[in-house]
């Protein structure tokens, strides 16, 4: 009878009603997790005749769970007693984690911990995936690969300087010679400061001298210093460099073919016994335009760059809100990698995993990777866990609607037994 099968549909879609809301509630305490709906729609409907003017008499055939959607809204952040490894993404994305068979799942869940090899990790041990660093520089183009930070303890190498840079001012009214200086590594972690004096010869010309310290070099007899001219043009912008002894114009500054975009400079010799210090002495920006300029200003340097490191001891790591991952030396920093981040176009077509993990699918579409505060992706706040979305009050009324429904439904069902038995009795 239909009378039995259309409240054994309501039955049924109220029993995933109330699964739903018990999961809801049973993981109000789990980090990031995010609340469900069950949606009901109504079944086929039977016609069974018509009315006098032609309107269709229709019998409806009962109910089904047409989704369970998933809220996505962000949740409250907690932030007692959280370790650094512990983060919380402040809007759109995802972590990126990849499994112990390699295949990719994204989560919200940021509670993280390091591994024996320094990886950070899930609870179910899977990698957190973001951008490579090499020499403390993150390369976003670069294929993901798990973020790995040196664990407590652990000694980090010295790294000899390579490259540094300064940003300057000469004074085009000053005749006097003006040093500046800037402090390098060299390939056992000992500290140089390279002297960089400049001195005007004539308007928009002025020399270098590089030098380090006679004390620096083996016996106390220091090489005869690396000079050259730097040449500017009438609005104070580096135009040209002439390397040791060769006269003006020399190279002209910038990145087009033959220009000249550094200075080399080398010292050998060193009283520590390091090997000799090759250094590039970078003349131009990000933007390609050169750090150093000419202007009716006083002479000063308002900041120096340089690569390389001390030998020292990680203390620990920070995470900045674009992902950027800092370890902590007690020689200094050094960036180690860049978390990424994912977002898809269709949330609700998600495939939902156990441990708070997630799959794409059709309905999803491919996941979109980059940077935390990028392209519509959220940043990320240290040492916070974002938590469940589950209202309590909502799922308590949505859970008195459900067992209202089925209780509903389980008296129907009592009733057209009833119904039945009678039937049966009228025969008999």
């Amino acid at each position: 009878m239909a009378s039995f099968f259309i409240p054994l549909t309501g039955l049924q879609a109220d029993s995933t009603a109330l699964n739903t809301i018990a999961n809801d509630l049973s993981n109000m305490n789990t980090t990031a997790f995010k609340a469900q709906t069950t949606n009901f729609s109504n079944l086929f409907y039977q016609q069974v005749g018509e009315t006098g003017s032609g309107d269709p008499i229709q019998v409806g055939a009962g109910t089904q769970v047409s989704s369970n959607s998933t809220d996505f809204s962000q949740g409250s952040y907690n932030t007692s007693g959280m370790s650094s490894s512990d983060m919380a993404i402040d809007g759109n994305g995802f972590f990126i984690v990849k499994d112990t068979d390699g295949a990719t799942a994204y989560t919200r869940d940021g509670s993280f911990s390091q591994d024996t090899s320094g990886n950070l990790v899930t609870d179910n041990g899977s990698l957190l995936m973001g951008y490579p660093a090499v020499n403390g520089v993150v390369n976003t183009s670069a294929p993901l690969t798990a973020i790995s930070v040196p664990t407590m303890g652990q000694v980090q190498l010295p790294a000899a300087t390579q490259n540094f840079s300064m940003t300057a001012n000469l004074d085009s009214e000053s005749t006097s010679a003006f040093p500046a200086t800037v402090s390098v590594y060299d390939s056992l972690g000992a500290s140089h400061n390279v002297t960089i004096t400049y001195t005007e010869t004539a308007p928009g010309t002025w020399t270098y001298s590089a030098a380090l310290p006679a004390a620096d070099f083996t016996g106390g007899v220091a090489p005869a210093p690396i000079t050259g001219t730097l040449t500017f043009d009438a609005n104070g912008n580096l135009t040209n460099v002439a390397q040791g002894a060769a006269a003006p114009p020399g190279q002209a500054v910038g990145t087009a073919a033959g220009d000249i975009q550094s200075i080399p400079l080398s010292f050998a010799n060193l009283a520590d016994g390091a090997n000799t210090l090759n250094l590039n002495f970078n003349l131009l920006g990000s933007g390609g335009t050169p750090t150093i300029s000419q202007v009716d200003e006083a002479s000063a340097v308002s900041g120096t760059t340089a690569d390389g490191n001390a030998a020292g001891t990680c203390t620990g790591f920070t995470i900045g809100s674009d992902g950027t991952v800092t370890a902590q030396y007690t020689s200094g920093t050094q960036v180690v990698g860049q978390i990424a981040l994912a977002n898809m176009t269709n949330l609700q077509g998600l495939n939902l995993q156990a441990d708070g993990e997630y799959q794409t699918t059709l309905a999803s579409g491919t996941a979109s990777v980059g940077a935390a505060g990028t392209g519509g992706l959220g940043g990320i706040q240290d040492s916070a866990l974002e938590d469940s979305n589950v209202n309590i009050s909502s799922e308590f009324s949505d859970l008195i609607i459900a067992q209202r429904g089925f209780e509903a439904d389980s008296k129907a069902v009592t009733t057209f037994d009833t119904v039945a038995q009678d039937t049966i009795n009228m025969i008999h």
